[in-house]
């Protein structure tokens, strides 16, 4: 194939890795090496990663033209979904608009925080069972999946360190926007009693009146991790309520 023919293809792309190159290309991996560097040295690709590129098109200027941050995000691993502050952020359960991107994967990733092009990514790899609720959306023609609602706050419940703490999830949850079924079914499928026992406590001062299980422990966990180890204890739910949510009933 012509290397004219081969930038159509990867223009297509718009973002490829060399094994992916390689299938439209009858050069050799080394030929096809040199080729991308010469293309990147006019500016007509970018590397993003090791083996891993971006297409500007030739209207562009290289170091000018992106794409989608969550694009970008899901093709650094797979599989993966967009999580955490960014899900929230999506859809439309914070005004915070978080400073990286995250992404949920179940497979291993050598760089877990990467920067591309001046947005920085956290990757966070979750066991299978915790890898369901998603949603695929279409970005710049392209399909990415995010984490549905429900699934997005129970993310979030089951690690507040990747959402800005458990006040935003609290902010979440007094929204409504969410399927109170779907929202329960997705926390015991998590099969963590952290996120139903920070559930369960939220749901009570919220009034949200949601059917969990029974919590049956005698240890105690710390309602945000990400915050000073010191407040009162919750005896239903088996908490040290160390955040103080006033303000939000």
């Amino acid at each position: 194939m012509r290397n004219e023919s081969l930038l159509q293809t990867l223009a297509r792309m718009r973002i490829f890795t060399v094994e992916d190159a390689m299938k439209h290309t009858r050069l050799s991996k080394s030929s096809l090496l040199v080729l991308l560097s010469r293309l990147e040295h006019r500016g007509r690709v970018e590397r993003i990663e090791k083996g891993k590129y971006i297409f500007i098109p030739l209207e562009s200027r290289k170091g000018e033209y992106t794409l989608n941050e969550f694009v970008i995000a899901s093709s650094l691993v797979k599989p993966s979904a967009i999580a955490y502050w960014s899900a929230l952020n999506y859809h439309g359960l914070t005004e915070q608009i978080p400073t990286t991107v995250f992404v949920q994967t179940t497979s291993r990733k050598k760089r877990q925080e990467l920067e591309i092009f001046g947005v920085r990514y956290r990757i966070v790899r979750v066991k299978e069972n915790k890898f369901f609720g998603l949603e695929k959306v279409w970005l710049e023609n392209r399909p990415v999946f995010v984490t549905d609602r429900e699934k997005t706050i129970v993310d979030c419940l089951d690690k507040p360190e990747y959402c800005g703490g458990i006040v935003e999830v609290a902010k979440a949850l007094k929204q409504g926007k969410f399927d109170a079924e779907k929202l329960v079914k997705c926390a015991v499928k998590m099969k963590n009693s952290g996120v139903i026992r920070r559930l369960g406590y939220l749901s009570d001062l919220l009034g949200l009146n949601l059917e969990l299980p029974e919590v049956r422990t005698r240890n105690y966990l710390y309602l945000d991790p990400t915050m000073p180890h010191k407040g009162e204890k919750n005896s239903r739910w088996k908490l040290v309520v160390n955040v103080n949510l006033e303000g939000l009933e």
